[in-house]
């Protein structure tokens, strides 16, 4: 595979899951103008937490997407699968663009806010199966999957940090009232946006779903379930402290503006920091897996984030200034993403060739779903009854070495799995 034609995969690939990443962020960092516009409570904590309640049950329809549309890819090939996931996103990105607020239309203003984020969280679900499973499989040899998975997360990043740039910019030329009223209407219609493009790089990709010799027909759709319910939980919890850890990271704009009180610009702008190192750490794994082994970067990560999570914020509700914010913000994000951009390609391992996409899929929408879904809600909750800017980090430990108990009973498995699994090029 040429350079231009592994970056064109990669760019196609990893559209979808940017795209995500992008909405999701600016949703985060604009959730109080969000619940300001769209519901009617009188109180800025209730308003902000709607909202980011209306964010998390979006997560609700992932699985549902996970599994539809991961049958879909599993039967009628990953890119035609893509293609649906990204369109829908877009249609949900444009929604929530040029919703009218509750001011307007009332009740119907969040009711169809949700309606948005349900059909964004259906293809989101749908995407990350078959677009990991192609990033992998579209891979000429082993080394070269496992480096291709972590792009995945790599792309997160990337769109963390262009929300983060965005929100700086916002922030300089609007002003605070111009922001709440329509400028937190931008990101959302930049993003419906880049649907065409995304659309335009995946329809020149090469189909790499290759039947299993002598299958007469596909899967049951629910099969993953029934004969791999071990691999489906054990995805699921390495799944989930890195997406409790995505997004507490996601959750650190929205913090230092309303808990350590920084302003509009320097709060939005931590995104830079933390997408920086989450794309510099996932980047980084890629090339160090062959050296230390898929299991050793993930487990030593989420012990070092475990240990190191609670001191750093200790120091930031001492009163420490931007730049330390800044700083230690992407100093933790580079552990962040070196683990979960190898958990990504270690679930593409789980699971064979026919069942690839639902079994990605489903233990990566269940997780984000039970967990991305809550954190948000759960992270504004514990600081609001505690009234203490450390206490939420204690969650996060506690999910993130949850996150590495599965590499204790899935250790042999992993270990012995060929490497043709991991690739895609022959099926076992």
């Amino acid at each position: 595979m040429t350079g231009r034609k592994t970056a064109r995969t990669i760019a196609a690939a990893t559209v979808g899951n940017a795209l995500e990443f992008f909405d999701f962020t600016v949703f985060t960092a604009y959730a109080a103008y969000i619940g300001d516009y769209f519901f009617g409570s009188t109180d800025d904590y209730v308003r902000v937490l709607q909202a980011v309640s209306v964010f998390g049950l979006g997560f609700v329809a992932r699985p549902l997407g996970a599994l539809l549309i991961g049958y879909y890819a599993d039967t009628r090939g990953r890119k035609a699968a893509m293609t649906l996931t990204l369109l829908s996103m877009c249609i949900g990105s444009l929604l929530i663009a040029i919703l009218p607020g509750y001011r307007t239309i009332g009740i119907a203003a969040p009711a169809l806010l949700l309606v948005a984020r349900l059909l964004q969280g259906f293809s989101v679900g749908g995407e990350m199966g078959p677009a990991t499973a192609f990033l992998v499989e579209s891979a000429p040899d082993t080394k070269t999957s496992r480096r291709a998975a972590s792009w995945q997360l790599a792309s997160q990043s990337f769109a963390t940090i262009a929300s983060g740039l965005l929100g700086a910019l916002l922030s300089l030329v609007l002003t605070h009232h111009e922001l709440a009223s329509w400028g937190w209407r931008i990101p959302f219609a930049i993003g419906a946006m880049i649907g065409p493009i995304g659309l335009w790089l995946r329809g020149a990709l090469e189909e790499t779903l290759v039947p299993e010799p002598g299958q007469q027909k596909p899967p049951h759709i629910l099969s993953v379930f029934t004969g791999m319910p071990v691999e489906v939980l054990s995805g699921m919890l390495i799944t989930a402290g890195g997406t409790v850890l995505q997004y507490f990271f996601l959750y650190c704009a929205l913090f230092a503006g309303k808990n350590l009180h920084f302003h509009a610009l320097p709060a939005l702008s931590v995104n830079i920091a933390i997408g920086a190192g989450t794309a510099f750490g996932a980047i980084a794994s890629g090339y160090l897996v062959s050296a230390f082994g898929q299991t050793a970067i993930v487990v030593t990560c989420r012990v070092i984030l475990a240990c190191t999570i609670v001191p750093v914020f200790m120091l930031f509700s001492h009163g420490a200034g931007f730049p330390v914010v800044f700083s230690l913000l992407g100093f933790l994000a580079i552990f962040h993403g070196a683990a979960s951009g190898t958990g990504t390609g270690i679930l593409t391992r789980l699971f064979p060739m026919p069942v690839r996409t639902v079994g990605v899929g489903c233990a990566y929408s269940l997780a984000v779903t039970v967990f991305g879904g809550s954190a948000q809600p759960i992270f504004t909750v514990i600081i609001n009854r505690t009234g203490s800017s450390v206490s939420w980090c204690f969650y996060v430990v506690v999910m993130a070495l949850l996150s590495t108990v599965p590499f204790l009973w899935m250790r042999k498995r992993l270990r012995d799995t060929p490497a043709s699994l991991a690739t895609g090029l022959h099926t076992p």
